[in-house]
C-alpha cells in the first residue's frame, strides 16, 4: 500500500474527501472482481472480500463470504487507480486499524498480496520520465524490525524492493517486493490468472 493497501490503500483516512465520483459507482459484483484480482488463485478462490467503510471509523461490509483467513478488498473506492490487495489475518488488521485512526499493534508478520500493482511518484526517474511509475504486482510484508527496514530503499519508483509507510501519521514501515516488472501484457495474464 505504498500498499492497500495498497495498500494503498491506505490513504483512506486522508482522502475520502476528495475521491472522485467516477470509482464511487461500482457495484458489488465490480468490486468483487477488482479484488479477485488481486493475489494468486490459492489466495482469492476462498478468500473474504470486504467494501471498504463509508468513514473512517465505520464498518467493513461483507461482499462475499470466504473460508481460507484471507481478505481481498476492491481498490480504495476515490483513489485515482484501481489497486485492489489480499491481505493475511495479521495485515488486514493493521490496514483496519490504521484506516480507523488507531495505533496499529503488530506483533507479528502480515502478507499482503497486489497482483496489479501500486502506483508510486517516479522519484528516480530510472524506469521513464512519467509523473507516476507503476509497481508491477508485489508482495508486502509487515511486522519486520523497524530498525532495520529504515536502512533500505524508500523509493518504488526505481523497480526494486522498498520501504513503505501508510499516508498521513503512520510511521509504520512494510516492506514492498515486487514480484516482476509491470507492462500492459503482463497486466493481461495476471488478471487472466486471477480470475481463473
Amino acid at each position: 500500500m505504498k500498499t492497500i493497501a495498497f495498500l494503498v490503500l491506505i490513504t483512506a483516512g486522508s482522502s475520502y474527501a476528495q475521491m472522485p465520483a467516477s470509482h464511487q459507482s461500482k457495484s458489488d459484483e465490480e468490486k468483487i472482481a477488482s479484488a479477485l484480482q488481486a493475489g494468486p488463485k490459492f489466495v482469492t478462490q476462498n478468500a473474504t472480500v470486504l467494501d471498504y467503510p463509508t468513514s473512517p471509523s465505520g464498518e467493513f461490509r461483507v461482499l462475499r463470504a470466504g473460508t481460507n483467513g484471507w481478505t481481498c478488498l476492491p481498490g480504495l473506492p476515490k483513489a485515482a487507480h484501481d489497486e485492489p490487495g489480499c491481505f493475511d489475518q495479521v495485515f488486514l488488521q493493521f490496514l483496519k486499524d490504521s484506516i480507523g485512526g488507531r495505533t496499529p499493534n503488530v506483533q507479528s508478520v502480515g502478507i499482503s498480496y497486489m497482483y496489479g500493482g501500486f502506483w508510486v511518484p517516479n522519484k528516480s526517474h530510472t524506469m521513464g520520465s512519467a509523473s507516476e511509475f507503476h509497481v508491477g504486482p508485489h508482495i508486502m510484508i509487515i511486522g519486520l524490525d523497524q530498525k532495520m527496514l529504515q536502512t533500505l530503499n524508500p523509493d518504488g519508483s526505481n523497480g526494486e524492493p522498498y520501504v513503505n509507510h501508510l499516508a498521513g501519521n503512520h510511521t509504520e514501515l512494510f516492506l514492498v517486493i515486487p514480484i516482476r516488472e509491470w507492462d500492459d501484457a503482463q497486466a493481461i495474464s495476471t488478471v487472466g490468472a486471477a480470475m481463473r
